[in-house]
């Protein structure tokens, strides 16, 4: 199997809690408080460790926060490496409200990065890419970080002949196209955003995929679709993988664990429509766990065997 890196530059310690009602002015009392390292690349590393796999993962922590982040990340998750940075760690609040089910998501501000910070990352990066790996570019960037920070990766990944993979949104995302990477995995509003089209209808969503292979962004297209499942297109085919049904319990870590498992059965040598479902399954067992939980290995491989042909 190809080796796995995953970079995470803005990650968030996770809090998870639930209570009854969500009102305004008023002192709430939450139980089943959770506490679990989030962000992009984290995630996908967590899950291709639950999927049996192996992933080394790079994140970037700093201050009072990032000491618990990376006990937490520690205690779960071998091969992990810290980018040491000035500034603290970030939070993200996870609240589901168990009378109507709703759940709310806050995700505080994250910390200033120095160039001398960044321009470090990508040599340690550099360092730990080789050839045929994979290097999975995931989540928001932080505050003093270029927006073509992705680009620059993928740039670093084809001199040592690597396949990047960027789920990323914005200017950031745009700048990985022109740059040219292997793999992207936007969902709809995010590619709607990027190309200026509402991409109502399965014809301009595929026109949309195939035209971004053809012009050498992307190798691969993943578009995800949430309950409608995922659309995908590469230089050889393009097809739509539906999902199953499930009863959701909480949205977060869905992308996550789609590209984890996506990256991970490509990184297996297995075919991109293979991966396809193996992903579309976990994204589906993402949403059966309660709230910053990661998909759970059983659920993945139950679901997968629902869509095998």
């Amino acid at each position: 199997m190809a080796s796995i890196l995953t970079l995470t530059m803005n990650p968030a310690l996770d809090v998870s809690t639930s209570v009854d009602k969500v009102v305004s002015k008023h002192k709430l009392r939450c139980s089943g408080v959770r506490f679990d390292p989030g962000g992009g690349g984290v995630n996908v590393a967590r899950v291709i460790e639950r999927l049996g796999g192996k992933a080394t993962a790079l994140y970037a922590v700093g201050g009072p926060l990032g000491e618990v982040y990376q006990g937490l990340l520690e205690a779960e998750l071998d091969g992990a490496t810290r980018i040491a940075i000035e500034g603290n760690t970030r939070q993200s609040l996870n609240v589901s409200e168990t009378s109507t089910g709703e759940e709310y998501r806050f995700v505080l501000e994250g910390p200033q990065w120095r160039e001398k910070e960044w321009r470090g990352a990508l040599d340690l990066i550099e360092e730990r890419l080789s050839d045929g790996a994979y290097v999975v570019v995931s989540g928001s960037l932080p505050q003093g970080v270029p927006d073509d920070f992705p680009a620059r990766v993928a740039r670093l990944a084809k001199q040592a002949e690597a396949r990047c993979v960027v789920d990323a949104s914005g200017a950031a995302l745009e700048a990985a196209l022109e740059e040219g990477v292997f793999l992207i995995k936007p969902n709809r509003r995010e590619l709607s955003d990027l190309t200026g089209s509402d991409l109502d209808t399965r014809e301009e969503q595929e026109a949309t995929l195939q035209k971004i292979v053809d012009d050498g962004g992307s190798e691969v297209v993943a578009l995800s679709l949430g309950g409608d499942g995922a659309l995908f297109a590469s230089v050889d085919d393009a097809f739509h993988i539906a999902a199953p049904e499930v009863e959701a319990r909480s949205a977060v870590g869905a992308g996550d664990s789609f590209v984890a498992a996506l990256v991970l059965r490509l990184a297996d040598g297995k075919p991109l429509e293979d991966a396809a479902r193996y992903a579309v399954a976990a994204g589906a067992a993402a949403l059966l766990s309660e709230g910053t939980e990661m998909c759970r290995a059983e659920d993945v491989e139950r679901l997968y065997e629902e869509l095998r042909p």
